[in-house]
């Protein structure tokens, strides 16, 4: 399986177990998986994210540069949580209420995003980077 097409999947479960984390908690992020037709505007959803996240983001961390100084980095979780706030509110099967749904979302998609990306970073012998 190619190296991309293996981040953008676990990207997406990662999406779809904070939306599940953080509902349970009361919070408003959620996905809509009623029915498999909407499994597509998911994927589209976290592709969104990680082109967002790998252009604007960069160039908003690189703004807010005193700031995420001034924070020990901890700026960098509202910049996140602003990116997927936007993504949320462009009706692709992922919705975000607020600012703090938004921040913890994109800190609980950072934790198992990096934990399914250990778990199954050996699994496939292309990953030659």
């Amino acid at each position: 399986m190619s190296t991309l097409i293996k981040k953008w999947i676990i990207l997406t479960v990662a999406i779809v177990a904070a939306a599940f984390l953080t509902s349970s908690f009361g919070l408003g992020m959620r996905v809509d998986l009623s029915s498999p037709a909407n499994f597509p505007s998911l994927f589209i959803a976290s592709a969104a994210l990680a082109i967002l996240n790998a252009s604007l983001g960069k160039v908003l961390k690189f703004i807010a540069t005193p700031l995420r100084c001034l924070t020990l980095g901890l700026f960098s979780i509202v910049i996140n949580g602003l990116i997927l706030w936007w993504v949320g509110t462009m009706g692709l099967g992922l919705s975000v209420d607020g600012l703090i749904p938004a921040m913890v979302g994109s800190i609980v998609i950072s934790l198992v995003n990096g934990f399914l990306y250990m778990m199954f970073k050996g699994s496939d012998k292309d990953d030659d980077e």
